[in-house]
């Protein structure tokens, strides 16, 4: 086993909202190790995005607030970094592609001065040398004609454009370390096909960890080596993706993958997930799952199942799996 990059031990995140509390990461753990690709999966709401803003220290605080855990990167606590450590370590060494390229591009200027200004910033660069490596990462993700797009704005990009654009901001410095959140929604498959393909190629030649966040688990089966599944907050089901299919543990994975349409399928009908999921500032007591659980148990209404590894590195929190 390589050697861990990114460590989550017990992290727990809650926002102070004026309607109550809201605990949007209760009790993750889990490990990312050099050159693996991690996928994160879950319903919408499930707390993923939160978990890897928290990694990027960009949960607002206010109204954030860091409950307890560790985040080790590369073996340090990234927690009680400093602001300047933290800027220092975005980019260069850890990046993040956003889930919606058209709110964290900005639209007043060019794709060029925006990849460009990472480098200068970071790598101190002068405008021409910057303007060069913009040139060549253009080139690198995919973006036809870089010297002719360079001084184009956002709007003048299509949906695939802008996740290129998006994915050469983020690799701009070299990082050893990715964080994808959702880099495929609204778009359509073809698209979605040729950006997999280009982070998979990505990983591969510049040999980084990566931390792949989606609701698809049919892309996720194609792209990563591990696969942890998040609901209501919680990490209900840790394994590699092999295992993960074909013995899922957990009631709600077994419903996700259920829900995936088949060719090979015996019935034309999906088998949906019944209910919706839980009101996150009332949460149900015990097992957050168990109000849409077929196999609910009076003990899942009374303790929260332990998150324990059931089986050699596959871990689930299930009070099927004492």
């Amino acid at each position: 086993m390589a050697e861990p990059v990114l460590q989550l031990e017990d992290l727990t995140v809650r926002f102070h909202l004026k309607r109550g509390q809201l605990t949007a990461v209760d009790g993750v753990t889990f490990t990312v190790h050099r050159s693996e690709t991690f996928g994160l999966v879950g319903e919408s709401g499930s707390g993923k995005t939160v978990t890897a803003r928290s990694v990027m220290r960009l949960v607002p605080t206010p109204p954030g607030e860091m409950v307890r855990g560790r985040i080790l990167f590369e073996g340090k606590d990234i927690l009680k970094h400093s602001a300047r450590e933290m800027r220092e370590l975005r980019g260069t060494h850890m990046a993040m592609v956003f889930q919606e390229p058209m709110s964290a591009l900005n639209p007043v200027f060019t794709v060029g001065y925006q990849i460009a200004d990472a480098l200068r910033t970071n790598l101190g660069m002068t405008k021409h040398e910057a303007k060069e490596r913009v040139l060549e990462l253009m080139h690198l993700v995919g973006i036809p004609s870089p010297a002719s797009r360079y001084n184009n704005y956002v709007h003048e990009f299509s949906g695939g454009m802008r996740q290129r654009v998006m994915l050469a901001m983020a690799l701009s410095c070299n990082p050893t370390f990715l964080i994808a959140d959702e880099p495929t929604t609204a778009l359509d498959v073809t698209i979605q096909a040729t950006i997999l393909e280009l982070i998979r190629s990505m990983i591969e030649r510049l040999q980084m960890s990566l931390i792949f966040i989606t609701h698809n688990l049919g892309v996720v089966a194609h792209t990563c080596d591990t696969i942890g599944v998040m609901y209501a907050s919680h990490l209900v089901e840790l394994a590699t993706t092999d295992e993960l299919f074909t013995h899922p543990l957990h009631p709600y994975t077994i419903g996700l993958l259920n829900s995936i349409p088949r060719l090979d399928a015996q019935t034309k009908y999906l088998t949906p997930i019944t209910g919706s999921v839980c009101n996150m500032l009332e949460p149900p007591q015990g097992c957050k799952f168990h109000p849409r659980c077929a196999h609910a148990m009076d003990i899942c209404a009374q303790e929260v199942p332990r998150f324990r590894e059931v089986a050699p590195g596959h871990f689930a929190a299930c009070h099927l799996h004492p």
